[in-house]
């Protein structure tokens, strides 16, 4: 069992500043993505690049309905700024940078997945270590909170590597591009595999995935009544092939990122929209 031995200190960092100043009755107006290539898009409508108009965040395509278009469908006051700072490859060493970028341009409502990549490395001893990823974490919250008191922050749940492992082990097509990609490794070498050294490394790396969310999840509670988290959503749903991106078998096409669009959403509506404040219990 991981011992999260910095949640009691960093809970004093987070708790709700004196006057109040937290989530607020009113509906965002200008609001950005964080994280990594998840929320970019990345491969969900070309060859290897971002995709923002996809994102399960902040795009603006129809068929995914992201949290931008929900809440603009609900409140036309929510500004159209393409204020999508996620990069691909981004690892929660990166997000302080963009949660400034956010601040600056004067954000009240962010959106944060990241992880993914603080696992998928080349060796398992380069994964991020839990309290680093909790550090990291806890530091872009308490920069957005000082720059942003009134603002809001979704904390969406990192993907079940193993269940992607498991959706595509079997097609020789995605082990082929897992393969030439070196696409995490950590998890998706030899694919194929049932040793006892292989299938221990890949409990190993969804380990390290669960303890990341149990941290996001904690993190959040600790900031109070404006954040909010999926509650595991993204990384217990279920998924398939055709929820993938055919460019690596590894990010979520158009398919995926509207049913990251709508799973999240289901979390946030009622608190977003001022009909619900109350926490998702930490997991």
């Amino acid at each position: 069992m991981i011992a999260f031995t910095g949640v009691t200190a960093l809970t004093v960092v987070l708790a709700a500043p004196a006057g109040g100043a937290t989530a607020t009755s009113s509906r965002p107006v200008v609001m950005a993505a964080l994280g990594d290539s998840i929320s970019a898009g990345f491969n969900a409508c070309g060859w290897y690049v971002p995709c923002v108009s996809r994102s399960w965040s902040m795009g603006d395509h129809a068929f995914v309905q992201s949290h931008y278009l929900r809440l603009r469908s609900l409140d036309e006051s929510l500004a159209w700024q393409n204020l999508n700072f996620a990069v691909p490859g981004a690892t929660s060493a990166d997000l302080a940078g963009q949660v400034e970028k956010a601040v600056a341009r004067g954000a009240d409502y962010v959106t944060i997945l990241v992880g993914a990549q603080d696992a998928c490395v080349s060796e398992e001893r380069l994964m991020t270590p839990v309290n680093v990823y909790e550090r990291r974490m806890a530091e872009a919250l308490t920069l957005f909170r000082a720059g942003r008191p009134g603002g809001r922050v979704f904390v969406a749940s990192i993907p079940d590597l193993k269940r992607l492992w498991r959706v595509g082990k079997g097609d020789l097509v995605a082990r082929g591009f897992w393969a030439v990609g070196r696409i995490c490794p950590t998890m998706l070498a030899k694919p194929a595999s049932t040793s006892a050294a292989d299938r221990a490394r890949r409990d190993r790396v969804r380990a390290r995935v669960a303890a990341y969310n149990a941290v996001l999840a904690r993190l959040c509670v600790a900031y109070g009544p404006a954040c909010r988290s999926d509650g595991n959503a993204v990384f217990n749903q279920s998924f398939t092939l055709g929820h993938l991106s055919k460019w690596d078998y590894f990010h979520p096409n158009e398919a995926g990122q509207k049913l990251i669009a709508q799973k999240t959403f289901e979390a946030a509506r009622g608190w977003i929209t001022g009909d619900d404040r109350q926490p998702i219990p930490v997991p």
